[in-house]
């Protein structure tokens, strides 16, 4: 049975944790202090794995279900969604290095110009990112 609007805003906390199913492998599990985070479970390889997509009421039951089946897509798709999500956090923290080594080689040109020395000549080692 599929769960409602009311029934997940209803959700409270029993002094043990429990979950609430939506069906396809969504759930939305109530932890003792009360959190409710959604789940979705599914198979790889054989074995039953869980991730969550997020907490309610950040993420609504319609945005769950939305996230569901995108995770469904991918495990359709050959690809686990536990990996998938591990590899976007790795390229976004790569990104994120990257920009900063850009803004600190800028910065760093700026002030060594600014101080009448050639970035290079200066002190060549303090460039980031340069390997």
């Amino acid at each position: 049975m599929s769960l409602s609007e009311a029934a997940v805003r209803q959700a409270r906390t029993t002094g043990n944790p429990y979950s609430l199913t939506d069906g396809d492998g969504l759930s939305l599990f109530v932890s003792k202090g009360g959190s409710k985070i959604w789940h979705f479970r599914y198979y790889w390889l054989g074995k039953q794995q869980r991730i969550s997509l997020g907490s309610y009421p950040q993420i609504s039951l319609k945005e769950a279900r939305i996230k569901r089946e995108e995770a469904r897509g991918l495990v359709a798709d050959g690809i686990n969604p536990c990996d998938q999500r591990k590899e976007q956090k790795r390229v976004a923290r790569e990104m994120a290095d990257h920009v900063f080594a850009a803004v600190f080689n800028q910065w760093y040109a700026f002030e060594c110009i600014g101080c009448g020395m050639f970035p290079s000549v200066h002190n060549p080692q303090l460039s980031v990112g340069s390997r």
